[in-house]
Order: C-alpha cells, then structure tokens, then sequence
C-alpha cells in the first residue's frame, strides 16, 4: 500500500510539473505580491504597475547609475524611513540587488527560477538548468526602460571584473581609469583634519607592490572641467552620430533569422511537450508497461531539453542584440536632448553619455562616451 501511494504521489506531481510547465509556455506570470515592490494584482492576475511603489524602484536604479552599491543605497533608503517590500524599516543589500537584477522590472519575466527536488519531501532549489526556464517579452507594464536595465546589468558586470572593489562614492567612482596600469581612480581624502581638507581622485594602485603609477591625481573639479571640454567637442558631431546610426541601424540590429529559427524551435517544443502531457495522462488511466513507458517518457524529456536548449541559446543570442540596440537608442536619445553647449558640470549628461575616462601619465583626460568614440582633452590642471 505504501508502494502504490507513493507511485500515486509520483503521477501527481509529474501531472502538477507539467501542468506548471504549459502555464509558464503560456506566458502566466505570478508573484509574492505582499513582498514584490512595484506591482499589485490586476485583472486576469495580471501585474498592475503601483505607482507610489514605482517610484521608489526607479530612485534605486537612479542611485545605483550614480554610483551607488547595493549596500549604500539601503542605508539610505533606511535613513529616508522608507519601508522595505516585506514592510521592514531596514533595508538589506541583497534586497536592493535582487530589485536590480529582476526582469519583471523591465516589463519581462523568466518563469521557473526554482523547482521542487523532491515530490515527497517538497524541497525547493534554485534552477540552474536542470528544468526548462521559460522567458516571456512584454508580459506585463514596464517600471524600468528596458534599456535602463541593462545599463544596470552592465555596470553591475563592469564593477564585478573591475581590479577593485567598486567604493559607490559618487558619479565618479569606477568611472575614472589610470591609463598606466589599467586600475581605477578612486576618492582619497586629504588634511581630513584641517581646514584644507578635500577630495581628490588617484589610482588605486598607486602605492602597491612597491611600483608607483606616474599618473596624477584629480580633483572633483578637474574631472567635471575635462568631462565638458570632451563633451563639447562630442556634441559638435551630434547629428553625425546620430545619422550615422540610423544609417546602419537595421542591418547592425537585425535579429529576421534568429526569430525565424526560434519560432521553429518553439513548435516542435510545444509538440514534444504535448506527447509527454499525453503520456502522462494515458498511463494514470491504463495499466501500461512501465519499463516501455519510461523508456517513451524519458527519450521525449531528453528530446524536449535538448530542444529547450537550443531555444534557450537562440533566444540569448535576441536579447543581447535588442539589449545593445535599446542601449544604443537611449544613448541617442540622450544625445540628442543635450544641448549644443555645456557651460558647466552636468551629472546627467555624464551617467548618460559617458562610459569611463582614462588619465594619461602627462595628465591628459581621454572621455570614452558610450558610442565607442573617444575625445582626449588636455591636462585640466
């Protein structure tokens, strides 16, 4: 009797697993509403944007562009009093990192982040491949351009594989290269006790491993002073750029063939997966050979992974061009809203044009702006 219930449970669940599987094929997306910030439940159990939620996802991910960690960015929503999504007064980092890196934000949703390891003991685990994941575009209202996401996505990466650790002191931070050693600039405080006491910007590997760099250090003022001279300059061939663009913006971006191939891809899914649904239901109802069932069974699985595999790499391959492409478009967009000429610092104008600048060893400042080209000004000393 024990045998037979557990086999019981067994069918139960694969019919549940599967069931989960063609909701999430279908695009059905849900959430911990009472812990997700930014959403509440609308008609259908579709996501509905809260706005007065929102706001405080889009401050985040302004913060975080800024140059902002996920660690300073919760002290200072706790400082602000604001509540966290689970309705704590203080906020953790990993709760500020999981708001930056989650899809749903963007208007997407991946479906089937975890699955259930055991149908018995009904342990979770984080999927890491070992069950199909399922990517849905569009699936709900956006809080977060999309091409805001994945500048976050990207700085996030950047930060990662830098040589230090990023400080989150400011627009600059980990935004200043030395050109000698490839290290980044970071915010030094001198006379911190005294009445001359300011903040200047030196590469981080200047004192290490006994050899000194030879670049000079910046203050805040000499870096805004480089940063406009290298925008003005920039923004004098703005209209090239952008022509320019447009000109090769269908040929760089397009994705016909890939979308071709998923679309193809994504047939022969949903027939695998109808077999195996159909299998699942005729053995629950006739007494079939176990052994040749599991044989069927198992070879359509494989089938059906293989091909998700396949789908899942296609599909990687869209994202990272459309990702690119609204980047591109943003930065554009950017561009051509700024003005002709800058008479002073502008912090937006620099999260949204620049990519990093590079000190050289005579103090030259070269600005690589997010299109790839590079102005390189003179010393701002």
């Amino acid at each position: 009797m024990s045998s037979l219930a557990q086999e019981e449970s067994r069918s139960i669940s694969e019919n549940c697993t599967w069931g989960q599987r063609k909701r999430f094929s279908d695009g059905k997306v849900s959430v911990p509403y009472k812990r997700f910030l930014g959403y509440d439940k609308g008609e259908n159990d579709t996501l509905k944007i809260n706005e007065k939620e929102a706001v405080i996802v889009r401050l985040i991910y302004k913060m975080f562009l800024e140059g902002g960690t996920p660690y300073s960015i919760a002290k200072e929503l706790t400082a602000r009093g604001i509540p966290t999504p689970g309705g704590k007064t203080t906020w953790g980092s990993t709760t500020i990192k999981s708001i930056l890196t989650n899809e749903k934000m963007k208007g997407d949703a991946l479906l089937q982040k975890t699955y259930t390891v055991d149908y018995l003991s009904k342990k979770k685990k984080v999927n890491e491949g070992e069950n199909p994941q399922f990517y849905v575009e569009n699936a709900h209202p956006a809080i977060i351009e999309p091409a805001v996401f994945e500048m976050v996505q990207q700085e996030m990466e950047r930060r990662k594989n830098g040589d230090s650790r990023h400080s989150g002191a400011g627009i600059f931070a980990s935004r200043i290269k030395c050109g000698e050693c490839g290290s980044w600039y970071g915010a030094k405080i001198w006379h911190s006790t005294s009445k001359y006491r300011r903040t200047i910007y030196q590469c981080n590997n200047k004192f290490k491993n006994g050899e000194k760099c030879s670049t000079p250090h910046l203050t805040e003022e000499d870096i805004k002073a480089a940063f406009v001279s290298a925008a003005n300059i920039f923004l004098a061939d703005k209209n090239a750029i952008i022509a320019d663009f447009k000109a090769i913006k269908t040929t760089l971006f397009d994705t016909a063939s890939l979308e071709k191939e998923r679309g193809e891809l994504q047939s022969e899914i949903a027939v695998v997966a109808e077999l195996i649904q159909k299998g699942i239901e005729k053995n629950a109802r006739v007494a079939l050979n176990q052994d040749e069932y599991n044989r069927q069974h198992t070879g359509l699985v494989e089938r059906y992974d293989t091909v998700k595999k396949k789908l899942d790499n296609v599909e990687a391959k869209i994202a990272e061009i459309k990702s690119r492409k609204g980047m591109f478009e943003k930065f554009l967009a950017d561009l051509a809203a700024q003005n002709e000429v800058l008479t002073e610092f502008d912090s937006d104008a620099w999260t949204a044009l620049v990519d990093f600048a590079t000190v050289g060893q005579d103090g030259t400042v070269a600005v690589t702006f997010k299109n790839g080209d590079e102005v390189e000004v003179g010393n701002p000393v």
